[in-house]
């Protein structure tokens, strides 16, 4: 049954609301143990309770679980808001997820152990450079930016394993150089994920609702506008350069007649 007019605005608003809701709680069901680490430290932060050995141990404990679980997590939520953004909103949402999760398991649980690694050894010498090395701050700094790179850049791994066919290698290397090469875009995501995120600290409720999913579609949408910029620049070059070879071929035959005629004429 088709709703139209009001009602069928907010019957597809309603839809959207418990489809996004949906996606959300299947990412934190499937990010239990990581969503439950970072809380307690946040806790034991506001409250003030538990010295550096503890905090020391929670982010250890967020490093390993975050490669086999929030990872992977994150890839099946990217792959479920890909088919919404490509336009395919009657997809299963569970089914999705779940076929999502599995397919790609391997690769961002691998991507995630790579980027907790580089993440860690980030933050160390950020910490050390800032903290207790002040005349090499400006390494610190330095770092600190790589890491922000780094941090962005991951938009664009999930969003090209959930939409390329490539190998592991070929997905970290195109994840880092689309960063660099389309900054502005992936900023935007950024930023974007910033503001989401600061009306979930005003509201913490919509973390549990669509923060997550929501930065997850405009990620999507923002690569996928790249995406087909690319694409399209890509078709204009061979365009081009199909003309080009017609030109040339057409050339070619214009100065074989040409050259016949000069031929026949001398015979003459």
């Amino acid at each position: 049954m088709e709703f139209k007019g009001a009602m069928g605005g907010l019957y597809r608003i309603t839809e959207w609301i418990s489809r996004i809701a949906f996606g959300n709680i299947l990412w934190a069901f499937c990010s239990i143990p990581f969503l439950f680490t970072a809380v307690l430290k946040i806790i034991m932060m506001a409250s003030e309770q538990g010295g550096p050995n503890e905090q020391i141990t929670l982010n250890w404990v967020l490093g390993i679980t975050a490669p086999f679980t929030v990872f992977p997590a994150t890839a099946a939520l990217f792959t479920l808001v890909r088919k919404w953004v490509m336009g395919n909103t009657d997809v299963s949402t569970f089914r999705t997820f779940f076929q999502g999760y599995k397919e790609n398991y391997v690769k961002s649980m691998l991507g995630g152990l790579i980027y907790s690694l580089l993440f860690v050894v980030m933050y160390v010498d950020v910490t050390v450079y800032m903290t207790q090395m002040s005349s090499f701050k400006i390494v610190g700094i330095l770092m600190l930016v790589l890491m922000i790179i780094l941090f962005v850049s991951m938009f664009n791994f999930f969003s090209i394993i959930v939409h390329y066919q490539m190998t592991f290698k070929e997905v970290v290397s195109n994840s880092i150089l689309l960063t660099i090469a389309r900054p502005i875009r992936v900023f935007s995501t950024l930023i974007a994920g910033a503001f989401l995120v600061y009306i979930g600290l005003k509201y913490p409720v919509l973390y549990f609702i669509c923060i997550p999913t929501l930065i997850a579609m405009v990620a999507f949408f923002n690569f996928y506008a790249t995406y087909n910029k690319l694409q399209l620049q890509v078709e204009k070059k061979k365009q081009e350069e199909l003309e080009a070879a017609e030109e040339a071929a057409l050339n070619e035959g214009t100065d074989r007649e040409n050259e016949d005629s000069e031929q026949q004429t001398k015979h003459i």
